[in-house]
């Protein structure tokens, strides 16, 4: 199998005393203890998320960016139901917690698809995945990880006044990283969606007042992020689930800007429901090169 640039676990031996109580909370079986210190065992099945990170009393833990083989959703399932209907529920939650929509529909396919040879209740992991309570017993404690928990708030209302520069912020929702949002939040349904570059809001004049002005804010970098492929399906997911009214993809006129508007067509051309995409393109210095409908 091929492998990619991607973050995965990295374990530093000198500090690792091999307690092993990062074992039970690798709910992808990535982690095992051999020769009396923790090893990562298998590069397939870490999904680079870091959910033992806190549970290493030494610190021994991290995350590093290098080739490896790329995470497997199917595989890791496949060796996880033999542990039982909890461990799959707590894998899941996992994912749902992350945000990582692509990876838990994988997951939720693959167990559908083999619904019958389960020796739990499908329809009980369902009910546990999908509805609307809060994830609790997972890795990540106090009900999710604070940098990606879905937070929805009201824009701050814009004041003209002559005496102040001052630009009241137009958030209106948080996360704001594509790798970190959740599709189907509310915040995003039926919303006009800006895509924006990393580098479009310090480049911009008046970013907030002249261009977020009701709209739900995503940013991302074509260049820089890792895993883009899963940006492809998340901005499919906007289009199809979340039905969103028109997608604007703000960029910087350097070529591997471009990259963004990219992703929006291959996921565009993904999806049966047809959702008007709007090109702004500007310069190093702020100004407005292009502004169309693609």
């Amino acid at each position: 199998m091929k492998s990619m640039l991607r973050e995965i676990v990295k374990i530093n031996e000198e500090l690792c005393n091999g307690c092993g109580i990062c074992i039970p909370n690798c709910h992808e079986g990535a982690l095992q203890v051999i020769d009396g210190k923790a090893r990562l065992v298998s590069e397939l099945m870490c999904d680079g998320l870091g959910a033992c990170i806190g549970h290493c009393p030494e610190g021994a833990i991290s995350i590093e960016k290098r080739e490896a083989v790329p995470y497997n959703e199917i595989e890791v399932l496949k060796e996880m139901v033999e542990k039982g209907k909890n461990t799959v529920i707590a894998h899941l939650k996992h994912l749902k917690e992350h945000n990582e929509t692509g990876f838990l529909s994988d997951g939720i396919n693959f167990l559908e698809e083999n619904r019958d040879e389960l020796d739990f209740d499908m329809d009980e992991v369902l009910d546990e995945i999908l509805d609307n309570k809060p994830v609790t017993g997972s890795a990540c404690t106090s009900g999710g990880c604070p940098g990606s928990k879905t937070v929805s708030f009201s824009p701050k209302k814009i004041m003209v006044s002559p005496l102040s520069n001052d630009q009241p912020s137009q958030l209106t929702h948080w996360p704001v990283q594509l790798h970190l949002i959740n599709p189907m939040a509310a915040n995003f349904q039926n919303a006009d969606l800006l895509i924006a570059a990393d580098c479009t809001a310090f480049s911009v004049e008046n970013f907030h007042s002249k261009w977020l002005v009701n709209k739900s804010l995503i940013i991302a970098c074509p260049k820089l992020d890792h895993g883009t492929e899963s940006y492809i399906n998340k901005i499919a997911m906007l289009i199809e689930k979340a039905k969103v009214n028109t997608i604007t993809v703000m960029m910087m006129e350097v070529p591997c800007c471009g990259g963004l508007l990219r992703l929006v067509e291959e996921a565009r051309q993904m999806c049966s429901r047809r959702v008007p995409v709007k090109a702004i393109v500007m310069s190093i210095r702020g100004e407005l090169l292009s502004e169309e409908w693609v």
